[in-house]
């Protein structure tokens, strides 16, 4: 089981409808299409300039045209910092708030930390 955060940056529109229509769309060129698997984790987040998590999901598939497949759907009300969390984790790794690409990989332990960050916020 990987670990990734799926990464919309500008408008949130497109973040609710994915998170709606269970599937998110991922781009044929992305870094880590390929490895994506039913079962892998992601933190859905909005990036710059809200840099804020708005959920979490469990693959349901592998990547296909159109995206992935998402089942068991949370929704983080209130969302979730990503200072709040990056406070809360080791950064001479590398974690930060701004991405390049829409799918990151990311630590089991990274991962963790945001669900214990968002627990705590509700």
């Amino acid at each position: 089981m990987a670990h990734y955060i799926f990464n919309v940056v500008g408008d949130a529109t497109p973040v609710a409808g994915f998170m709606r229509a269970g599937l998110w769309s991922i781009d044929a060129g992305e870094p880590h299409r390929d490895a994506l698997a039913a079962g892998d984790l992601a933190l859905l987040y909005l990036g710059a300039p809200e840099r804020t998590f708005v959920g979490c999901a469990v693959l349901a598939s592998a990547a296909r045209d159109g995206g992935v497949l998402l089942t068991d759907i949370e929704v983080w009300e209130p969302p979730v910092p990503m200072g709040d969390v990056l406070a809360q984790i080791d950064r001479s790794q590398g974690a930060r708030a701004d991405f390049d690409t829409g799918v990151v990989r990311i630590t089991a332990a990274e991962y963790e930390t945001a669900l214990a960050v968002a627990a705590g916020s509700r």
